[in-house]
């Protein structure tokens, strides 16, 4: 078996964000690779939470003439050739998102091919994941984010993950004193709390929009309020700031949706600067390396975890692995990619059952993915 073609396709997808009146258009894009093999079979890989039209071209005009030809079964081979392709000192960014794209659509053509599903190839340590909603984000008031706080543990949701700092740093020049955003915060963190009660778990999420003093003073208040993680508290994953922050946050923190080396999950593990490590199959590298993130953190005795969305692809590590945990299911993410794989399972009382489909257990509409791909894409598209 040898791979004849490699297409990359990226999408602008609209999507509604909320509900009832309190409604947002925005739109996020990602990039579909599609690797097709000299017997038919197609494997397709995502990724998002980057300029897409940028990974079509590395995967079109880089990646792909590497790969024609080559056995798509071998996929450390293939993961190592286009490292050293893309990456030759180490450097992350486009890369990263490539070449999990590829990866994923190579473990999707190799459960094809043997007639297995991705997560049995990973190790096969479950048949379903737990998962947490993020409903909480920046346009809802304190009363709207109550409101779907109780929707989603209405729906059978017992963890839910809300948004803070809500981009303080990047917008420090409109100005938003970052004082008076955290104190905005803990009112709505209280406000989610009392509507949803003490046995619902809470995580809170800054995008790495916080400094360390602002980080700080946010977990030391919300302490009293019970968050189970705090994600991404500080600009960069600074590994110093989050090492300095877990010693006096009195919670845990978590990080790595957006890291793409290895090696850097490997600095935060040795500076103990997280509790919980959050590789993502879309961002990281695609399975093969968050297989070795995985190890890593298991050595450590840190928590493996998603974060930064896309739950359909990363639940086939997680249910593959002993030591996976939650899956984040997002929302807004769930809605855009429905439009592209229409069959997707749906969570039930907060947990994600894996399907027995081979490879991904779920395929693209191509008549959807073609009327899509004929809209304008957006720059910038992917960071609502």
């Amino acid at each position: 078996m040898k791979i004849t073609r490699v297409q990359a396709i990226p999408l602008n997808l609209p999507v509604d964000v909320g509900s009832g009146a309190r409604r947002k258009r925005t739109a996020l894009s990602i990039c579909l690779v599609e690797v097709e093999t000299d017997g038919g079979l197609v494997g397709t890989g995502m990724t998002a939470i980057t300029e897409e039209e940028v990974i079509a071209a590395i995967v079109e005009q880089i990646a792909a003439p590497a790969l024609l030809g080559a056995d798509p079964l071998r996929h450390e081979q293939l993961w190592e050739r286009l490292y050293w392709l893309l990456t030759p000192r180490a450097q992350s960014g486009y890369a990263s998102h490539a070449i999990a794209a590829i990866d994923l659509a190579l473990w999707d053509l190799k459960g094809q091919a043997l007639g297995q599903p991705c997560w049995r190839l990973l190790g096969g340590a479950r048949e379903r994941v737990p998962v947490y909603a993020t409903f909480g984000f920046a346009f809802f008031d304190r009363d709207e984010l109550a409101e779907a706080a109780r929707d989603w543990v209405a729906r059978g949701f017992t963890r839910l993950k809300m948004t803070v700092g809500h981009h303080a740093l990047q917008r420090r020049d409109e100005p938003r004193p970052l004082d008076a955003v955290i104190a905005e915060d803990l009112q709505r963190l209280r406000a989610v709390r009392d509507a949803v009660g003490p046995e619902v778990q809470l995580f809170i999420d800054a995008n790495c929009s916080l400094d360390y003093v602002h980080a700080l003073r946010l977990a030391q208040q919300a302490r009293e309020i019970g968050i189970a993680f705090f994600e991404e508290p500080v600009a960069g994953n600074d590994v110093g700031n989050l090492a300095k922050l877990r010693a006096q946050a009195g919670m845990p923190l978590a990080a790595g949706q957006n890291e793409g080396l290895a090696s850097r999950f490997r600095d935060l593990l040795v500076a103990q600067a997280v509790d919980v490590v959050q590789p993502n199959v879309c961002i990281t590298g695609g399975y093969t390396q968050c297989l070795r993130i995985a190890g890593l953190a298991q050595a450590f005795g840190a928590q493996l975890a998603n974060g930064g969305a896309w739950p359909h692809h990363n639940m086939h590590l997680h249910a593959g692995l002993a030591s996976g945990t939650l899956v984040e299911y997002h929302s807004v993410a769930v809605d855009c990619t429905r439009q592209v794989f229409p069959n997707l399972p749906l969570p039930q009382d907060g947990w994600l059952t894996l399907p027995e489909q081979p490879g991904l257990g779920f395929a693209p509409d191509r008549a959807a993915v073609a009327e899509l791909a004929r809209r304008p894409l957006s720059r910038g598209a992917g960071k609502a």
